[in-house]
């Protein structure tokens, strides 16, 4: 993993902690909660289930539109050996439920800031956005979260760039019953230990990350 990318998942994973992300396990409640006031309340919540292989056609984004997503996302939050990025951790399935349900709000949001993300790099690069090497999507990354992308009109360079960071840390932080953080990818990057039914007072008293296993989600807690 470059200097680079080391950076930027350090970045989100403080981000994370600093912003009180994993504080509880009613992360993307509470967050929807401030902009979506009809979402539907955690205790009846539908766990979203992930798409085969990660790709094509899922509940909200098409195929191109799919993997241009994984990308952006996977850049955001870098994967390397031994180290989760967006795209282990369910990242973008998350996004696409989210679209389809909550979210749905955002929809044309998406629709046009990918549509503008793609005539940008068309600009600059002769390529979509899932087609660039990883150094030039950086670069484009760079440039919307400076504003200095004229392909876009509505949303903003600015805005699409942060929102979509949010939602990657949503999907990379969040009880994996809303689709993303697989395999509890994220809480294991924080030693964050989950919906524990108990501590003990040796817990209690550490300053170390949680590590006894095993991690508990909304979903196991709503089967007891």
């Amino acid at each position: 993993m470059s200097k680079h990318d080391e950076s930027r998942r350090a970045f989100l994973v403080g981000a994370a902690v600093g912003a009180g992300t994993v504080a509880g396990v009613g992360l993307v409640p509470d967050t929807l909660a401030q902009t979506q006031p009809q979402h539907t309340p955690a205790s009846t919540a539908t766990p979203a289930q992930p798409h085969a292989g990660g790709s094509g056609l899922g509940a909200f984004f098409n195929d191109e539109d799919s993997r241009t997503i994984s990308a952006f996302a996977e850049r955001l939050m870098p994967g390397a050996p031994g180290k989760p990025g967006a795209r282990d951790a369910g990242v973008p399935n998350y996004i696409d439920h989210a679209l389809s349900g909550a979210y749905a709000n955002l929809q044309d949001f998406y629709r046009r800031g990918l549509a503008a993300l793609d005539a940008h790099c068309r600009q600059t690069h002769k390529e979509p956005f899932r087609q660039l090497t990883a150094a030039q999507q950086d670069e484009v990354i760079g440039a919307l979260e400076g504003g200095k992308a004229p392909a876009f009109m509505w949303p903003s360079a600015q805005a699409f760039f942060n929102t979509v960071r949010t939602h990657v840390m949503e999907g990379m932080f969040a009880d994996p019953i809303y689709g993303g953080n697989k395999d509890f990818a994220g809480w294991r990057l924080l030693g964050f230990p989950g919906a524990q039914t108990e501590f003990t007072a040796a817990d209690m008293q550490s300053t170390q990350p949680f590590t006894r296993r095993p991690i508990v989600g909304l979903q196991a807690t709503a089967k007891g």
